[in-house]
This record gives C-alpha cells, sequence and structure tokens, in this order.
C-alpha cells in the first residue's frame, strides 16, 4: 500500500487494556489517522511488556503505523523513571549544586545501557519507530523575579567533562561554553542510541519543544538534523499557556521554522498539535491552529492526545468535545489534500 501524502495521528496513553484498546483503535482509525504514539515507560516496561506488545499488535491490526514513546524513562516528559534508584549516581544537578530528583544526566554511561537494553525490548515488542520524545536539560530561575537561571547538568561527571574540554570549571551561570556544552551532551546521546536503534532496524523520530531555556528548541535544531539516524525532526508549537497569541500564527511560524530545517537537512518532518489542557470553550482554536501547520507545508500532523488526553490531570476540561474537533481538524485538512490530489490527477487529463 502507497504511503499516504498526509499523515495524521494522534498519542494515546492512560490505558493498558487490550479490549478498551481494541475500541479505541477502531474509534481512531474510524477519523481516518495513519499513527499512534503508544508510551513505554518504565513500569510498563516491568508490568505490561506482553500487554503492549499486544496493543502494538491491535494498533496495527487497525491500519495504523505505532511510535514507541520512551515515556519518562530519564525524567520529564512522562512517568516516573525507576532508573534513578537503582543508579542514584546518575542523577542530573543544576549549577548551584541542587540535585534534580527526576531527571537523568545524559552523559551517564549506566543510563545510555539501560535505554539501550529498553531499545531492545521494543524491538522484541515489534516496534518499528521510535519518538523521542522533547530532548532537553532544563534551566530554573535564580529568583522569581530574575532572568538569570541556573543550568543543568553540572553532576560531577559534566563538570570533570567540561573542564577537560574547556580547561576551566563550570560557571555557575551559563556563558558560551556552558550552552555549547548543553547542547553537545543532547547531540552525542541521540548519535548514540539513535545509530544502536537503527543497527536493529528501527527508525529514529524526535520532537524538540519551542523553549529556549531547554538547551535544544528551533536555534539549535540544526545539530539534531545533522545526525544521520534521525530519520525525522518534528516540534510542538504548543500555543496555549502563551499569553495574547493567534493559534494560527504561533503555530503557522512554528511549523515554517522546522520545516526550513528538515528540508535543508533531507529530513522528514512532524508538527504537534496540542489537545491536551484545552480550556473550556476554546476547543475550535485545535481546528486553527491544524489549518496552520497545514498551510505552512507540515504533511505529518499529530495531535497530543487522544480525547484530550482525559486519563491525566492535565487532560481538556471537555475530553469529548475536544476529540471532536480533533477529529474535525484532521477531517478538514485530509479534504484539502484530497482536492489538491485530485486537481493534479484532473489537469494531466484534461488539458
Amino acid at each position: 500500500m502507497a504511503k499516504r501524502s498526509l499523515l495524521t495521528g494522534v498519542a494515546y496513553h492512560g490505558n493498558r487494556m487490550p479490549s478498551h484498546v481494541r475500541r479505541d483503535m477502531r474509534e481512531i482509525a474510524k477519523a481516518d489517522m495513519d499513527i499512534v504514539v503508544h508510551m513505554l515507560s518504565h513500569t510498563d516496561w516491568d508490568r505490561h511488556k506482553n500487554v503492549m506488545k499486544e496493543n502494538f499488535a491491535i494498533t496495527e491490526d487497525a491500519g495504523m503505523e505505532v511510535w514507541v514513546d520512551p515515556w519518562g524513562l530519564g525524567g520529564p516528559p512522562g512517568d516516573k523513571s525507576h532508573f534513578l534508584a537503582y543508579y542514584p549516581d546518575s542523577h542530573m544537578y543544576f549549577s548551584n549544586g541542587e540535585m534534580m530528583p527526576t531527571y537523568v544526566c545524559l552523559n551517564s554511561p549506566d543510563f545510555r545501557k539501560f535505554i539501550k537494553d529498553w531499545i531492545d525490548t521494543v524491538a522484541e515488542l515489534g516496534g518499528k519507530t521510535i519518538i523521542w520524545d522533547e530532548p532537553h536539560i532544563p534551566k530554573k530561575k535564580v529568583a522569581p523575579e530574575s532572568e538569570d537561571r541556573y543550568y543543568g547538568c553540572c553532576c560531577p561527571r559534566c563538570k570533570k567533562l567540561f573542564e577537560e574540554k574547556y580547561g576551566k570549571p563550570m560557571p555557575l551561570l551559563a556563558d558560551e561554553d556552558a550552552e555549547v556544552f548543553r547542547t553537545d551532551s543532547i547531540v552525542n546521546y541521540y548519535e548514540e542510541v539513535t545509530a544502536y536503534s537503527a543497527s536493529l532496524g528501527i527508525r529514529n523520530v524526535i520532537c524538540v519543544m519551542l523553549r529556549p531555556h531547554t538547551g535544544m528548541d528551533l536555534s539549535t535544531i540544526d545539530r539534531l538534523c545533522s545526525i544521520p539516524t534521525l530519520d525525522c525532526i518534528g516540534s510542538d508549537p504548543y500555543w496555549l499557556g502563551h499569553k495574547n497569541v493567534s493559534p494560527y500564527d504561533f503555530v503557522y511560524k512554528g511549523t515554517k521554522r522546522t520545516l526550513e530545517v528538515c528540508n535543508k537537512f533531507e529530513k522528514d518532518h512532524n508538527i504537534w498539535i496540542q489537545t491536551y489542557s484545552n480550556p473550556r470553550g476554546r476547543e475550535e482554536e485545535i481546528i486553527e491552529a491544524t489549518h496552520a501547520a497545514y498551510d505552512a507545508g507540515a504533511r505529518t500532523i499529530l495531535a497530543w492526545g487522544y480525547m484530550g488526553s482525559e486519563s491525566n490531570d492535565y487532560g481538556a476540561k471537555n475530553p469529548a468535545r475536544t476529540w471532536d474537533m480533533t477529529v474535525e481538524a484532521m477531517r478538514r485538512i485530509r479534504s484539502i489534500e484530497r482536492d489538491r490530489i485530485l486537481e493534479e490527477n484532473r489537469k494531466k487529463y484534461m488539458k
């Protein structure tokens, strides 16, 4: 079956019961979607491995691609990782010496081995695509009213690596060298883990968040695009939470910037539409945002998440209406794309 020129999809999490998954996958397939992102957290790996294999198969049987997300394995976004209970020396630290309780240092060799074991599990379960979700190293404000931020990772391991490279201690507030080191840490990590998954025949997709303090955003996405084993690069231009922004304008500009970089490096793309945390009464903005992504040139467009992520505390306030608007948004751009293809074909034969 030929790949469609427009791919749509949705993130699915919060349920592990195959009987329920079957119903939900039928609902998603009925919405004419192509991709479902399944989380495979540390808990899933420990307690739901065989169930997740069945859920992946159910999704494929419904005619959709499975993308597997390492949800929370190294910290946010996602569930809490159990890894740090076994390897406490792999915690990430801020530059003021404060330990981050849920974040893993990407330079930890133990963590990189752990992730490769997880990739082996993805292959065992039949996963063909991994989506590496929002790579970042966080910062925190020095004080609520300050623009200065402490940064990570400044654990003993990273301090040693930094001093070996730059011949000086890591500064309290990030200078140019510290910022480069943070980006290098992210890029080097993904070079290693995506090379490993690619060696198993797994396709690698990544999505970066549009927030500069993370250490990896659209201003540095070109570093990721240069990794040969990353097949598809994307972003999530989430407009909710930003004050006084037009959903269309925000998503259009974020999509355009992503596509410019992907085209430069000849990479595929993915663009995410926010349906979680959707306030009551703003559900129709999903249609506006989805059109913006399509109009900017995106042809792989996904929503986070199914039913507005109602299984989470950050779920949409009106999950049913949020899902209806998600389906309507994807239906509209699918219709536009079909009309475009039809018109191109008609021009060939009706001269």
